[in-house]
């Protein structure tokens, strides 16, 4: 399966349907991450709150593809904000990964209690200048944490990984984003299995011979956003590709709309989130 590419407001490609590996063990994702690539994923989203870069790395190695054909993204954990603590926080990341440069690296959240946010999107400045990440964008970044970050560097995120599916779609940073030019990167796409039974989308599902995860996913490769589900599975592996054979139309894109729901969140609020310890290497 040929996966889409996008292009970044920096030039750069990034595969539209990536492979997330969050809660995935570091002594799993060799193996798993292996599966994926074999299957045809090209694009890998990892972090150090992950604990499984080490995994990634090896994977990324031992897959006989040329190391320019793989994207791999990484982020920067809450803990490490302020230039020393980011310039040595990429350093360890680096060294889990073994790689020689990072395709992309992401601020994981604001922490805007902190506020040195700023002060870490200028250490990345200088780390993609310096020729060691290609890209640099944030994740869970509100509008006005967004707009700041232009606002005192004149650099504009290529992406922002936000919680996004159909009973939270985030409507009102759409507009936002697209003026700017950042790409939308939906984590929990699939809204953690939690809409799987949703009459709504079962009946589009069966109209279309699909599977629902490969009807949300084609949802959001609709909308042109990137899009990175995670299973441990190798057949929902194969599935949460097989998602450009087909599309929905306008009706189907309809009744998806009307899941969107106030309460729909899911993970925790940008804004609150605050300075956690890295959880324990399973």
């Amino acid at each position: 399966m040929t996966v889409a590419n996008l292009t970044l407001n920096d030039g750069a490609r990034i595969p539209q349907v990536g492979f997330g590996v969050w809660q995935l063990p570091d002594a799993r994702a060799p193996e798993v991450i292996g599966h994926a690539l074999n299957s045809g994923y090209r694009h890998i989203d990892t972090a150090h709150a992950y604990n499984n870069e080490e995994g990634v790395g090896i994977a990324v190695r031992e897959s006989g593809l040329p190391r320019d054909d793989i994207f791999v993204t990484s982020k920067l954990w809450n803990m490490f904000h302020g230039r020393d603590a980011t310039m040595k926080a990429f350093d360890g990341t680096m060294q889990r990964l073994g790689l020689e440069t990072l395709d992309m690296y992401l601020i994981h959240w604001p922490v805007p209690m902190e506020d040195k946010y700023v002060e870490s999107w200028k250490a990345m400045i200088e780390l993609r200048d310096a020729g060691r990440i290609k890209s640099i964008g944030v994740s869970n970044f509100n509008q006005d944490h967004l707009q700041r970050l232009i606002d005192e560097t004149g650099v504009v995120p290529v992406v922002n990984q936000i919680e996004l599916h159909p009973r939270f779609q985030q409507r009102a940073a759409r507009d936002y984003h697209e003026k700017m030019g950042i790409r939308i990167e939906s984590w929990s796409p699939l809204g953690q299995g939690n809409i799987i039974d949703d009459p709504v989308l079962k009946s589009i599902a069966a109209k279309h011979g699909k599977g629902v995860g490969q009807v949300i996913l084609r949802w959001h490769v609709e909308q042109g956003l990137v899009v990175i589900p995670r299973s441990k599975t190798p057949k929902h592996i194969d599935e949460n590709l097989q998602v450009f054979d087909f599309a929905l139309d306008a009706g189907d894109m309809e009744q998806i709309a009307g899941m969107d729901r106030a309460d729909g969140r899911i993970g925790p609020v940008p804004t609150e989130l605050g300075v956690v310890n890295l959880p324990p290497k399973e």
